[in-house]
């Protein structure tokens, strides 16, 4: 619903060090520009009526740069790190027409960097096409399923990797945290890791798992 974006703004504002990726292609219903008390009741009547919290699809350029701006206005930035596409469907997505204004962006100093974030099942098709905007990849992957082998089996490394600790607590006897957090680091050591949380302790438990690797390797 846009509400990250706002909230960060002042403190990526006060923080230019910080590096910053945002996503297009999924949008909120309602608009990201919705009033808190908005966004609060269509999270809690989704539950009932998942259509009123369902976001919206749209890989048009139309709407992309008009979500940039929004992005960029809402975060209190002229430049996101990495700006890539959320879940694209390949037979949705002009991809000429997205490289050439991705490729604009970089120019005029919009973005620094543009990919793709999805499952491998969507990947699998922009990197059978050797697609231009799979330059930077965000992936699901698991401890157990390895999907982003896929990367490895087109002659690339892990980059952006994420859903290791959800996929490894369905298990009926899942791992401690800490381990499946060691693996999921040993997996993807070169590249980089997505982790949430709600709990702020969690982030000297993670900086720490962090520090333990780079000893180790």
């Amino acid at each position: 619903f846009g509400v990250a974006e706002r909230d960060l703004g002042q403190v990526l504002k006060a923080r230019p060090e910080v590096t910053v990726t945002t996503k297009v292609g999924l949008y909120s219903p309602g608009g990201e520009g919705q009033p808190a008390a908005s966004v609060f009741l269509r999270k809690a009547a989704g539950r009932v009526l998942p259509s009123l919290s369902r976001p919206s699809v749209d890989f048009s350029l139309a709407r992309a740069q008009r979500a940039l701006d929004d992005s960029l206005r809402r975060l209190q930035r002229e430049t996101i790190d990495l700006y890539v596409l959320h879940e694209p469907v390949a037979a949705l997505v002009q991809t000429d027409e997205w490289a050439a204004w991705s490729e604009r962006l970089l120019a005029q100093g919009k973005i620094r960097g543009f990919g793709l974030a999805l499952t491998a099942d969507r990947l699998a098709p922009f990197l059978q096409a050797g697609s231009p905007l799979a330059g930077v990849v965000q992936v699901h992957d698991s401890l157990e399923a390895r999907e982003a082998d896929i990367l490895a089996r087109h002659g690339r490394a892990l980059q952006i990797t994420y859903g290791y600790v959800s996929a490894a607590r369905k298990a009926a006897d899942p791992p401690p945290f800490d381990d499946i957090l060691r693996q999921a680091l040993r997996r993807n050591a070169e590249g980089a890791i997505i982790v949430s949380t709600g709990k702020l302790a969690r982030l000297g438990q993670y900086s720490r798992l962090v520090a333990e690797t780079d000893r180790a390797s």
